[in-house]
């Protein structure tokens, strides 16, 4: 861990954007403006522009259990070839993580394996309210219900168990908001009529913009009548946007994600990519795709993540109730959001809020998220004119294959900054890379 000076970059941070050297000494950031002094490196990142690593607050890497599809350490490195330096991973693993003593195997599996930073929801089941009451507020980054697209203990959509949870969780809480009940009267009748054969298009209906909003509502009004801090994760619909308010972060108790692909497709894309774009909740029609990018723009939508979710190539192949939900982004997410950028839908300062101060504020991570002096030097810096083409022999996913293949990209990343390493330099990820760290946390967050 030496020292590292950017010179002259166009620094995206805190709303602006503006040329400038950022000098990177023992981990963490010292100078921002016009450093003067040298370093072990000078890198020169003219015409490039240097972001605060983005931070991910949803992703699935599916250790321990379910390893054939991808580990943390694999999907790590996909991350920072991303330019995503800092994840939060969510608890349906195998077994899932409802415990303390699951939570600290995956904090053990990421120390040895992971290249980016990291933390683990706690999943909320029906009875575990003993064990989010006793978290390490420190160190986990919240709880995670599933109120809807899922089985078992992790889906909890009785109303006093969710009042339990939204009353007593000491961190943030968020949602997965589907309605479980109209899903399976939507999937009993889809059954009826195509038997397993169920057309990819379908899913969106199956998964409908009503079984979304249902939810969402009832998760919006138990926060506002228990007071909790929520977080409504991967936002698919123009009718729950109207959930929620406008603005800057600053004050809200109740704020909303959205995804790469719910931004980036929509259902007339299911012709094309079939199951490999199924997921939950569902791509749905244009106009929805177009309240979401609005209301990302108005700051009704706070949070720009991933859902990183892979399966297999075979398993996708699958038919309709055999296909698996969710699709990998990782790599890509960053890439994605600034295609959005070069086509106007979104200004490029909106996307580093949304995709890097956000969840650190949202969170309450300490010292990361932002390029300022005193924080952990987490960056990624990106030649905006250098084209990126998607193929299957650079994917990093352990699953091996993308739903963006063949894509062609406006931009590239050129490096990416983990405390203060480079770990990621040119395409190529440093085979020294060194383990990247726990996230910290404010403890008190509700």
């Amino acid at each position: 861990m030496g020292s590292l000076i950017f010179r002259n970059a166009e620094i995206v941070n805190d709303g602006t954007r503006r040329q400038g050297d950022v000098l990177v000494r023992d981990g963490r950031i010292m100078e921002v403006g016009k450093v003067t002094g040298g370093a072990d490196r000078e890198i020169e990142a003219q015409g490039k522009l240097l972001l605060p690593g983005l931070i991910d607050d949803q992703v699935h890497f599916r250790e321990p259990g379910l390893t054939h599809k991808a580990t943390i350490g694999s999907e790590s490195r996909a991350a920072v070839a991303g330019g995503v330096t800092s994840f939060m991973e969510m608890p349906n693993t195998k077994p899932p993580a409802t415990s303390r003593v699951a939570l600290e195997d995956k904090f053990s599996r990421a120390a040895a394996t992971s290249v980016a930073n990291y933390s683990f929801f706690l999943g909320a089941t029906a009875t575990n309210i003993e064990e989010i009451e006793r978290m390490d507020t420190r160190r986990i980054c919240g709880v995670k219900i599933f109120m809807g697209s899922s089985t078992g203990d992790l889906l909890v959509d009785q109303t006093a168990a969710l009042e339990r949870i939204f009353y007593k969780a000491p961190v943030p809480i968020t949602t997965h908001c589907e309605d479980n009940a109209m899903i399976k009267g939507a999937e009993v009748a889809a059954r009826a009529r195509w038997g397993e054969d169920v057309p990819a298009i379908e899913h969106s209906r199956i998964r409908s913009a009503e079984a979304c909003y249902k939810s969402s509502l009832l998760a919006v009004n138990l926060a506002r009548r228990t007071n909790a801090r929520l977080h409504v994760l991967h936002i698919t619909t123009a009718q729950e946007v109207s959930l929620f308010n406008p603005g800057t972060l600053k004050g809200k108790r109740v704020t909303a994600e959205a995804c790469a692909h719910h931004l980036w497709f929509d259902d007339r894309d299911y012709e094309r990519q079939g199951h490999l774009i199924k997921c939950n909740p569902s791509i749905k029609e244009p106009a929805d795709r177009a309240a979401i990018r609005r209301a990302v723009a108005e700051g009704r939508i706070d949070v720009l993540a991933t859902d990183h979710a892979p399966h297999t190539a075979e398993e996708k192949a699958g038919t309709y109730f055999n296909a698996p939900s969710g699709l990998p982004l990782i790599q890509h997410s960053l890439l994605m959001f600034l295609d959005l950028w070069r086509q106007g839908v979104l200004p490029l300062e909106t996307i580093v809020t949304r995709a890097c101060h956000a969840p650190a504020e949202l969170f309450g991570v300490i010292d990361r998220g932002y390029i300022r002096p005193g924080m952990w030097a987490d960056l990624v810096l990106v030649d905006p004119n250098q084209p990126t083409t998607v193929t299957r022999e650079k994917l990093l996913y352990h699953c091996g294959w993308s739903p963006l293949e063949g894509h062609t990209f406006g931009s590239s990343v050129s490096m990416t900054v983990v405390n203060g390493n480079i770990v990621y330099e040119d395409g190529m990820l440093r085979k020294d890379a060194p383990m990247g760290q726990a996230l910290e946390f404010h403890p008190n967050r509700r």
